[in-house]
């Protein structure tokens, strides 16, 4: 009779036992997946700080990449102007003779040689009166729109505009774009603003890349007129 009330109490303390672990079984599954999702917040957390800086030093880079690259591409860009301005060139001889064109540098460079002179000016009228369509004699028209004033100024200008718009510089300036934006100019300083500002708007849609004579893009001079 001993031995059986020993053996009760024994299988009673192990029902105890197996009671209580079964209790304690959720709060243990409980706290084991509050650490795992603790640690995975935390994870996440510090990808996040991670994309975050990653992003900040690509954004650091890029800035200080975009003058370089500004600059490489304008370059780039001066390039081109320059091969159009040699294939415009070329185009002379389909209507003038060796012997013409020949004729017709010396006049430009004798009006290059001093272009505020009195002879400059007679050199560069007398290249228009007989070259009318060689791609010197728009850059003469351009220069004497620059040199001029007043009435004789703006009748240079629109000339230039009006006929000798696909001429160039040798540097790659195009004659059209160039004179767009000096006759828009002067337009703004008269304060007639709806003609500049026609002027302008063709110097960005049809003449992105035109550059001046020191290889910076005409579109650079209209940033603050608008």
């Amino acid at each position: 009779m001993k031995t059986l009330s020993l053996q009760k109490r024994y299988w009673r303390a192990a029902l105890r036992r197996h009671r209580g672990a079964e209790k304690a079984a959720p709060s243990i599954c409980v706290l084991l997946l509050l650490f795992l999702c603790g640690h995975a917040v935390a994870d996440e957390a510090i990808l996040l700080q991670r994309i975050v800086a990653l992003e900040t030093r690509i954004a650091e880079l890029e800035q200080k990449l975009a003058p370089v690259l500004e600059e490489e591409r304008v370059k780039n860009i001066v390039a081109e102007q320059k091969a159009l301005a040699r294939e415009r060139m070329m185009v002379d001889a389909e209507f003038y003779s060796r012997p013409d064109l020949r004729i017709v540098e010396k006049l430009y460079q004798t009006a290059n040689s001093d272009w505020k002179s009195e002879e400059a000016q007679k050199s560069l009228k007398l290249l228009i009166e007989k070259y009318p369509v060689a791609n010197r004699t728009g850059c003469a028209v351009l220069y004497l729109g620059q040199m001029t004033k007043d009435s004789e100024q703006l009748d240079y200008l629109k000339q230039a505009i009006e006929k000798h718009s696909g001429c160039y510089y040798g540097n790659g300036v195009n004659v059209g774009a160039y004179a767009r934006l000096y006759l828009g100019m002067r337009y703004k300083n008269e304060g007639k603003e709806k003609e500049a500002a026609k002027l302008f708007e063709e110097i960005k849609t049809n003449y992105p890349n035109a550059i001046d004579h020191k290889g910076k893009l005409l579109t650079s001079h209209l940033e603050g007129l608008e």
